[in-house]
């Protein structure tokens, strides 16, 4: 059983019946390494799962504390956790849920000096983040490191989701191709400001979750070249269909962006 122990492959019995993940599956997501940005409303989910599923080295980056206005959401973390760092509150969810997977948490803020040494140790790069700045700044590094990012996003009751690997050439578009540029400032409420439904951020942190571990066991159809769009509130989902936007200023015939200085 591929090396497997007893005790995983009880633990890991229900993934090993199925064709598409078996042992061989099963030991692969014990050898990834996936780093998640956000230990938030998406990240939270989506760490928990991967932990679940056997994913062998989970990086987690946030610099924030536990407040109580984000438990409604934030479910790696309780009501004891309040003003500890949440990478160590995630750190100790993990290891309770599943000791096979190890969390190694970076306590700082992702910036341009930082963010290619974190992801040189990763695999896949699962972007839960709260802002525009650093979902555009992960984008260009996962471009420029040549990873796989999946990426998510939450508001009030809608939810956004696909995956990105423009690296590896048509038909793969970044997200550049389909937002060229951060929106203004204040165009677009935080969740602070406009709100979030706790089970929305459930709902698009456990699907990122799917997303990749599709990807790393290399099954299905992924959402490269797809836009998921979840209305919660109507109880729609629809997919949009993306194409590598020739002019985009990071994968386009003639890039303009060709480091993180953004020359």
């Amino acid at each position: 059983m591929t090396d497997l122990q007893e005790s995983q492959i009880e633990r890991y019995a229900r993934h090993i019946v199925m064709q598409e993940v078996g042992g061989v599956g099963q030991a692969k997501l014990l050898a990834a390494k996936v780093l998640v940005v956000g230990a938030g409303g998406l990240g939270s989910p989506l760490l928990l799962y991967l932990a679940a599923a056997g994913v062998g080295t989970i990086g987690v980056v946030d610099d924030d504390v536990v407040s109580l206005s984000n438990l409604h959401r934030q479910i790696a973390h309780g009501t004891p956790d309040i003003g500890r760092a949440k990478v160590d509150s995630a750190r100790d969810r993990a290891a309770a849920l599943n000791p096979d997977a190890t969390l190694v948490p970076h306590r700082m803020r992702l910036n341009r000096d930082n963010v290619m040494q974190l992801l040189a140790d990763y695999d896949i790069i699962a972007d839960g983040s709260d802002n525009f700045e650093t979902r555009f700044l992960l984008n260009d590094a996962c471009f420029l490191a040549k990873k796989t990012l999946v990426s998510a996003a939450v508001l009030r009751f809608d939810g956004q989701l696909s995956t990105y690997k423009a690296h590896l050439g048509a038909p793969h578009p970044c997200y550049r191709c389909i937002f060229p540029e951060p929106p203004p400032a204040g165009a677009i409420p935080s969740c602070a400001q406009g709100g979030v439904l706790g089970a929305m951020a459930g709902i698009m942190g456990t699907m990122q979750a799917t997303e990749v571990l599709k990807e790393i066991l290399e099954i299905g159809r992924g959402y490269s070249g797809r836009l998921l769009i979840h209305d919660g509130l109507a109880g729609e989902f629809r997919t949009v269909r993306v194409k590598p936007d020739p002019a985009c200023p990071l994968c386009g015939e003639t890039p303009r962006i060709k480091d993180l200085s953004g020359h």
